[in-house]
């Protein structure tokens, strides 16, 4: 976004219990306006059923997905995948210690398999091995968790991990893909666990669902880690873009058409569940 196109609007609040429906109402609102953008943009997503997981309606993810196939871009389970890698949460039998271990060794063939994209790294990397001189060896997701069980009456600011890096990222590049995710927080409160992520930029088309997928996933997993249930993510976004693909490429129509669908109908629809496995993706 060139500085003489930004302007100073109230925020897009979006309140939603169905993933698809959540993205499809973020995609339209650009679709149907002027510009390609929404600045700034706060979406709240609630719902979750007892394993953290979030209704998704499959025909707005399936034609997404189909699009971003047919323009050779990340489909949304690999972009999850590089915020939680769910399939290693699987493999490792659900034992933390042992994700931790998996994803450590195969890290170094996830950037091997995708050096441009992934040269830089990836969001669960950033949160497990940010430094060596961040406590828990740079596992930051360890170090909240132990800190959480450990004793109580914990600051809450201390449930918090960044992923950008000063100094790794304070570059001169005119565009860099990685990282667009910024910051995760993590509230425990009566009612659960609250998440919440701030992106300073979010590509709409080529990533969002696959990044509100992946947030949802990482944030079952730490309620489940600290023995509550996930009751909300709140995603923050300084600038959200519909980006990689222009609103007039007719390959759109039957997403549009889905998405539209998706919002008109009641709010019992066919869903799935937000928890497929995944593999390895490129990151933002």
């Amino acid at each position: 976004m060139s500085k003489s196109s930004s302007h100073a609007n109230e925020p897009l609040v979006i309140n939603e219990s169905n993933l698809s429906r959540a993205w499809a109402t973020v995609f339209l609102h650009i679709v149907d306006r002027s510009g390609s953008e929404i600045s700034p943009l706060v979406l709240s997503l609630s719902g979750f059923d007892p394993e953290g997981r979030l209704s998704e309606t499959t025909s707005v993810r399936d034609a997404l997905d189909q699009v971003l196939t047919r323009k050779c871009k990340i489909s949304v389970e690999n972009v999850a995948h590089t915020i939680f890698p769910e399939r290693l949460w699987r493999i490792a039998g659900r034992d933390r210690a042992r994700l931790f271990q998996l994803y450590k060794g195969v890290y170094p063939r996830y950037v091997a398999m995708n050096r441009r994209a992934n040269g830089r790294g990836l969001y669960f990397e950033r949160l497990t091995m940010f430094r060596d001189d961040v406590p828990c060896d740079g596992n930051q997701l360890e170090w909240i968790l132990s800190q959480f069980k450990s004793r109580s009456g914990i600051r809450d600011s201390m449930f918090q991990a960044a992923v950008f890096d000063p100094a790794r990222d304070h570059i001169k590049a005119a565009r860099v893909g990685f990282p667009c995710l910024q910051h995760v927080s993590f509230v425990p409160t009566g009612d659960g666990l609250v998440m919440n992520a701030f992106y300073a930029t979010q590509y709409v088309f080529d990533k969002a669902y696959g990044n509100y997928l992946g947030l949802a996933q990482l944030g079952a997993f730490m309620a489940g880690e600290m023995g509550l249930l996930l009751a909300r993510l709140n995603v923050t976004v300084g600038v959200a873009k519909l980006d990689g693909i222009s609103k007039s490429d007719m390959s759109l129509l039957p997403l549009v058409a889905a998405a539209r669908a998706a919002l008109s109908a009641p709010s019992i629809v066919p869903t799935q569940p937000a928890g497929a496995l995944v593999a390895a993706g490129a990151p933002s």
